[in-house]
């Protein structure tokens, strides 16, 4: 998966992979269309949004760009926001069961309303710890930080994503696709 796109990925997997380790519980919020906004910082360094990020693009690897996120089930606007499409079998846990990953999350509180966590990832050398908070269910945030080492490079991160539901109808946004 590409360097561009992986930061978009995340912020979407963020969430599923908060879901998919629930184990009995799935998130309590509504399919449909959302629109997610995430701040990240990395080193103690501001990340562009999406926005500032596609206007500094040359048309040609923004058009790309467009289309990887469209190809995993996500939309891009002006504001820097992007559009998720979280189906009933996004949401539930069997949908991400089988999905290859080395990290382990271990949930230290799980109610209906906050859910906080801290993931293993030993092969990809990353760790992370997190809150999600359900709002209700057409609002929610997660806040987490973390740390990769690769390539002999410490990596810290914070990112902070807020979401709100939408609609019920997608539209042309298809469904979240984690798959590289």
């Amino acid at each position: 998966m590409s360097r561009t796109i992986r930061p978009a990925v995340l912020v979407a997997f963020a969430f599923a992979a908060v879901t998919v380790s629930a184990h009995a519980q799935v998130a309590p919020v509504k399919p449909g269309l959302w629109e997610v906004h995430a701040e990240r910082e990395v080193n103690g360094q501001k990340v562009p949004d999406a926005s500032e990020r596609l206007k500094n693009m040359s048309p040609e690897k923004r058009e790309r760009f467009e289309a990887m996120m469209k190809e995993h089930g996500m939309a891009t606007d002006n504001s820097g926001a992007r559009k998720v499409c979280y189906t009933r079998e996004n949401l539930d846990r069997s949908a991400w069961a089988n999905q290859a990953t080395d990290c382990k999350p271990t949930f230290s509180s799980q109610s209906g309303s906050l859910w906080k966590w801290h993931t293993s990832c030993p092969k990809s050398g990353y760790e992370a710890d997190g809150e999600a908070h359900f709002l209700d269910s057409q609002n929610y945030t997660v806040k987490s930080s973390s740390v990769s080492n690769t390539s002999d490079k410490v990596r810290n991160s914070t990112t902070t994503i807020t979401a709100k539901w939408l609609s019920a109808d997608c539209g042309d946004v298809k469904p979240l696709n984690l798959k590289p």
